[in-house]
Formats: structure tokens, sequence, C-alpha cells
């Protein structure tokens, strides 16, 4: 039977992206501000890219507790921008329980993952 991370779903609204901004101190304005943003490849603004991996810890640590997910290690690749009214799930699955690796991903539920690669989670408790 295959190990799954418990998933976390949001949906990426402005008030969120603002908060990020405020608690990294980042504020492109390819995050914040949309005449900006609607100029730029992307066309619209963009959640930060950190901003999905909090998901992927957040399942780490609801699956496995906190102490553990403080010493988990990801490996990824950002793939998709995230726009606001995106809803969003992370997520992973074991690869190998034994060494705690897992294939993690942040999905884009309208279609494809933005975020994607291997969580080394700890296995001694």
């Amino acid at each position: 039977m295959a190990v799954l991370l418990n998933t976390i779903a949001r949906t990426i609204d402005l008030l969120m992206i603002q908060a990020y901004a405020q608690m990294t101190d980042d504020f492109d304005p390819a995050h914040v501000d949309g005449a900006f943003a609607a100029g730029t490849a992307a066309g619209a603004i963009t959640a930060h890219q950190t901003l999905p991996v909090n998901l992927l810890w957040q399942a780490i640590a609801s699956t496995f507790g906190n102490a553990r997910a403080a010493r988990s290690a990801l490996d990824l690749r950002f793939l998709l921008p995230i726009f606001v009214g995106d809803t969003v799930e992370a997520g992973g699955i074991a690869l190998d329980q034994s060494d705690g690796t897992y294939r993690v991903w942040v999905r884009k539920l309208e279609g494809g993952n933005a975020v994607e690669g291997i969580a080394r989670i700890p296995v001694d408790g």
C-alpha cells in the first residue's frame, strides 16, 4: 500500500500574496503590482515561488510532526506560475519508505504541477 503525505489545499488570493510579501520583505512588483505584472510574460500577478513550498512543509508536518518536518530536506523544481485565484494542493507519495524518500508536488487543481521534487524525511521519529 502506498504511503501518502496528508494533502494541504489552499486557494491563493491577493491578500495571501500581500501578506507573504510583508513577511518575506519581497515586494517584487510581479507579485504586488497588477499594472506592472500585466506587462510581464505571466500577464498577471503571480505568487512568490516559495509561497506554495510552505504548503509542502505543512503536508510533511501534518503527516509526521513538526520535529521530523524540521529535519527534512526538499529538492524542488518550479514549473508553473501560480496566479491569484488558483487552488493548489500539496502532497507526496513514498518512493522508499525505508529511507524516507518521497516524491512531492504542489498541483494546480486547474491542471499541472507548479512545483515538484523529492523530500527526504528522517525515518527515526
